[in-house]
């Protein structure tokens, strides 16, 4: 078995690569610190744009993948869906990144395979 970097390790570094950036990430909702699922609540100046979640391919390597409603969606549905998943899980990690183009950005700059 290959080892693993934490989710702890994983949102610290994306928070400081964020922050390098210019941009800002907050964590919304600390989840485990071993292996937490990392659930990214993705803005552009404040505008949401997507929620990305770090999911394991078939291959044994991790990717960000647009999961919930998106940028379409009122609100109060993304807040709905957001807080279903933190009912299901409690393991969950919510990062909120506010640079631009947060999908791109956290796949290129994270190697999380």
């Amino acid at each position: 078995m290959t080892p693993r970097l934490t989710s702890a390790m994983l949102v610290s570094s994306l928070i400081r690569l964020v922050d390098q950036a210019g941009g800002s990430a907050t964590v919304l909702k600390k989840g485990n610190s071993g292996a937490g699922a990392i659930l990214l609540y993705c803005s552009e100046r404040g505008r949401f744009t997507s929620l990305q979640e770090r999911v394991l391919t078939g291959t044994g390597c991790y990717l960000w993948q647009p999961i919930g409603p998106d940028a379409t969606h009122p609100v109060n549905e993304i807040d709905a869906y957001l807080a279903r998943r933190r009912e299901r899980d409690g393991d969950l990690w919510l990062i909120e990144l506010d640079i631009a183009n947060a999908e791109r950005f956290a796949a290129e700059t994270i190697a999380i395979d």
